[in-house]
């Protein structure tokens, strides 16, 4: 299948020494949906904005549809939609206004702007709001337009910065409903940034795990989960009494069990290589032996949790929660805002 996006060896290194992107190579092919999974800080940001020509990468071959991204500008910026973290609508407009808007930033005949402004709107369910001030909109509705916005010059790709960041969980499904209609009903190819793994798993086709700037993983979700263990069992004990080094060599030592490792909460992760229901009967009587109590076993298959914690050594549950908190003030204060 032929790529739309091409990148080789980038690296972006700001002006104070900070590298954001160290040396990540991957491709995403035409109609896929494609997902860089991270956390803040990771070069998941950096990476799209050098992608869509808002940064200068400092080394590096970037190919859209074939195209080199530094030699023609132009021609990348009329292939790519791009809708970042921040919403860009103007809340002194109203719906209609604000795309509009963006159609003649692209120079679109007033014709074309009128019926692909109606297609996107009521691809988005805005359709009878757009009369109305966006100061009017909801955190969801504004989301939906501001990638409404990024479609009506009508790209071949699409860039998402974070598209469901701050937003219920009800309407996070609803914005992964359109993506997935961009793909089915104009083939469109999405490049998705996240840190929510639900979301890579269940949106993208495939995943690329970056981590301070470095690519750790990538693969479809299934391919990644498999690839770390059948099964996980999260145990909890105690009477171990400083021994947590002898217990975990114990646990290793118990058939099947490919790695122990301990979580921040002060458990412990046993993944297995087959089922992890007859693991769970030889780790209470490996602890009656040992005289050490379970007070608590949990048993799962692996999700994108285990993988990025595998690549990486640490959850991902702390940024998801400090940015989630993040978000929300923001949203609220741009509320407040209006409100004056």
């Amino acid at each position: 299948m032929e790529n739309a996006i091409e990148v080789a060896g980038l690296v972006k290194v700001y002006k104070n020494g900070t590298k954001a992107v160290d040396g990540i190579s991957f491709h995403v092919a035409r109609g896929e949906i494609f997902g860089l999974l991270g956390p803040n800080g990771a070069g998941k940001s950096t990476t799209i904005k050098i992608l869509i020509g808002l940064l200068n990468p400092t080394a590096g071959e970037l190919r859209i549809n074939g195209v080199d991204i530094r030699a023609y500008p132009a021609e990348i910026k009329r292939a790519t939609g791009y809708a970042a973290q921040e919403t860009a609508i103007d809340d002194r407009l109203t719906g209609w206004e604000n795309i509009s808007l963006q159609g003649r930033f692209y120079h679109l005949p007033g014709r074309e702007i009128r019926d692909r402004a109606t297609e996107m709107l009521k691809m988005f369910d805005l359709y009878e709001r757009r009369k109305d001030l966006t100061a009017t909109y909801s955190g969801g509705m504004l989301k939906r337009l501001d990638i409404a916005c990024a479609l009506i010059h009508r790209p071949q790709i699409l860039f998402l910065d974070e598209p469901t960041l701050g937003l219920d969980v009800q309407t996070r499904q609803m914005i992964w409903d359109y993506i997935e209609r961009l793909r089915t009903e104009y083939g469109m190819t999405i490049f998705v940034t996240t840190h929510y793994m639900e979301e890579a798993d269940v949106l993208c086709d495939r995943v690329a795990i970056i981590d301070q700037g470095k690519i750790v993983a990538l693969d479809t979700p299934d391919a990644l989960k498999a690839g770390i263990g059948g099964d996980v069992i999260y145990v909890r004990f105690s009477g171990i009494d400083g021994n947590e080094a002898a217990l975990r060599t114990k646990i290793g030592a118990v058939a099947h069990v490919r790695r122990v490792e301990p979580t921040a909460d002060g458990a412990y992760r046993v993944i297995v290589e087959q089922a992890g229901e007859e693991t769970i009967p030889q780790l209470f009587a490996l602890c009656d032996q040992l005289g050490i109590t379970i007070n608590a076993v949990s048993l799962k298959k692996p999700s994108l949790d285990d993988v990025y914690l595998h690549f990486t050594g640490r959850a991902m549950r702390d940024a998801e929660e400090s940015r989630e908190a993040h978000a929300r003030a923001r949203i609220m204060r741009g509320r407040a805002r209006r409100g004056k």
